[in-house]
């Protein structure tokens, strides 16, 4: 009975992931091949459904649903099959082998197979682990056995424990070469040798798959780079409508989002990818022989500068985006700025237009008083002619007359008292 509370749906899965994908174990002398195919999420089934193919082919049991890793003896073959997250590796390997790369492991497995293995190779390897006693590592003897003139790298690897040696090329069977020579690897040690440099040769591979998208950006990056210095210095001199501007750097910034987006991902991989490869050189422990560069020099020389290429594309490009929104920030305020002033003279017009139409108004109540005093004195005019007539005796022009000052001054309060009332109802609201 368990005395901790329940355990996390995962708990279990995340306890056996340190498990799940421990290296082969390998006696020297052996042959090993390792083939990685880039596959695409849509082809995932049908990998999986080609593998289940052969296990039936060698009447040997199936890996079952949902497996990410697989790996089953095939006659006198191992093959260990693994899908990483773009990426799918196959590893055989095979007992025996006397002389180097003369009979690779990958020729056990049916040829028609494994030409139907769905995906695009995207890297491919023989690794020989033979014992040491015997074998010539001097320049001449290595470039001989590698096929190739010079160029090979090694080191001592493991504290003396055993010797690694490639060149790093692609053969006339497409794959490329490792040697592994035994100086007194354990099988432990031999495996994880083993799995370091299939995944060296594959994560290699893997972040250079951004080096063509760096040298395909470069030139367009040095167009964009032009423009918006032009843009950028018609801008700081005054020059130039801003409408117009303002278009051509939106059209910068959607090139260069465009780039951003094509690229972002292929250039974090890279990023990834090249950590993986130098941790797996650093794990191989190496120490010098005489007149070789090590792994780790060669990688330093010819596979580091690779990916500072990608690294400075991919940073150029988003210095210029950032580069793109200052300068659509600068004529974002030089266009507030011109806003501002055509809101500061309207503003005044307005004011204008008030002080005018106030007078307007003033000279209207005037005219308003006296039209009011006028039908106001001929209301009177029509009543004392009113009462004239019922028999009174006085002048009606003379208290029309006597009226009008009267009359005028009543008007002129009323109207005074009427626009100070719109006035207080117009503050309120």
């Amino acid at each position: 009975m368990p005395i901790f509370p329940p355990n996390h749906a995962e708990r279990y899965a995340m306890a056996e992931e340190v498990h799940a994908r421990p290296p082969e174990t390998v006696q020297p002398p052996a042959r090993a091949s390792y083939i990685a195919v880039l596959v695409d999420a849509d082809d995932r089934a049908r990998e999986f459904a080609h593998l289940e193919a052969l296990c039936h082919r060698h009447a040997v049991p199936a890996p079952t649903a949902g497996a990410t890793h697989f790996r089953v003896r095939l006659g006198g073959l191992r093959l260990k099959w693994e899908r990483h997250g773009e990426f799918s590796g196959y590893l055989v390997v095979a007992a025996g082998g006397s002389r180097p790369f003369a009979e690779p492991a990958v020729l056990g497995l049916p040829a028609d197979w494994l030409a139907a293995v769905p995906g695009k190779t995207i890297a491919a390897t023989h690794v020989d682990l033979l014992p040491g006693q015997g074998f010539a590592t001097d320049a001449a003897a290595l470039a001989e056995l590698f096929d190739g003139p010079g160029g090979v790298a090694g080191s001592q690897i493991a504290e003396g424990a055993g010797a690694v040696f490639t060149d790093f090329r692609l053969h006339d069977d497409g794959f490329s070469r490792w040697l592994v020579l035994d100086h007194g690897l354990t099988p432990g040690q031999a495996g994880r040798t083993l799995q370091r440099l299939v995944e060296i040769e594959a994560y290699r591979s893997l972040t250079l798959l951004a080096l063509p998208i760096a040298r395909r950006q470069t030139p367009r990056m040095l167009a964009i780079e032009r423009e918006l210095a032009s843009l950028t210095d018609g801008l700081a001199q005054g020059q130039g409508d801003d409408e117009q501007l303002l278009h051509e750097l939106t059209r910068l910034a959607a090139e260069v989002e465009s780039g951003l987006a094509a690229s972002q991902f292929r250039f974090g991989a890279c990023r990834a990818y090249f950590e993986l490869v130098t941790r797996r050189v650093a794990e191989l422990r190496e120490s010098r022989l005489p007149g070789l560069q090590t792994i780790e020099e060669f990688m330093a020389r010819r596979f580091t500068p690779a990916v500072a290429t990608c690294q400075t594309a991919e940073s150029r490009l988003h210095g210029l985006s950032e580069r793109i929104a200052r300068a659509s920030n600068l004529l974002s305020t030089r266009v507030d700025i011109a806003r501002e002033r055509q809101n500061q003279a309207l503003l005044a017009s307005m004011d204008r237009r008030a002080r005018l139409q106030l007078r307007l108004q003033q000279t209207v109540e005037g005219l308003s008083v006296a039209a009011i005093v006028y039908y106001m004195a001929g209301l009177v005019g029509y009543l004392a002619k009113g009462i004239k007539a019922g028999g009174w005796r006085f002048e009606p022009d003379l208290i029309v007359g006597l009226a009008v000052p009267a009359l005028a001054v009543l008007a002129f309060f009323v109207v005074r008292r009427a626009r100070r009332h719109a006035a207080e109802r117009e503050k309120v609201n």
